[in-house]
């Protein structure tokens, strides 16, 4: 019986792990297709792990709706892609969604929330280390009261491990 047990837990745990290694790879390809300016496949690849909550299929969704690339430029869907993927902790997304709202890209144009989301990039450590530079020019064009605004919505997304922010 303890074999028996032994063999199912070690066959869901292959089946298991296969399963991350295609996903990993799907994505994978998707990247590879994109980077040689094959949008069509790239979209075909990470749309379906991007359904199933893949953060960088998410964000590489949010960035092809916001650009345009093998999709029609559509900056509502855009947002909807990279707040998925900022909801998971995605740095990269959560610094395009202060972008989007600096240059009011699917929505309306906000410092504040600009600086938010750029606030929360760099705190959740950007890899690009664009978002301190650009949290600090919005700044310049910011009272003090809206930067304290914008600092107290970062620390409630925060808290709410960013949903709905």
């Amino acid at each position: 019986m303890r074999t028996l047990t032994t063999t199912i837990c070690l066959t869901i745990a292959v089946l298991i792990g296969s399963a991350g290694v295609s996903w990993s790879a799907d994505f994978q390809k998707g990247l590879t297709a994109y980077h040689s300016g094959d949008f069509a496949t790239a979209l075909r690849e990470w749309t379906p792990l991007a359904e199933q909550g893949d953060t960088a299929a998410l964000s590489s969704l949010g960035w092809m709706y916001q650009n345009g690339e093998g999709v029609p430029q559509d900056y509502k869907t855009a947002l909807k892609w990279y707040r998925l993927a900022a909801e998971q902790g995605d740095t990269d997304a959560q610094y395009n969604l202060g972008r989007m709202f600096y240059k009011g890209e699917g929505v309306i144009q906000d410092n504040v929330y600009a600086h938010m989301w750029w606030n929360i990039a760099a705190s959740s450590g950007d890899p690009n280390a664009n978002a301190v530079p650009n949290r600090d020019m919005v700044a310049k064009e910011m009272t003090p009261a809206d930067i304290s605004t914008a600092q107290k919505l970062a620390r409630e997304c925060v808290r709410k491990k960013y949903k709905g922010c």
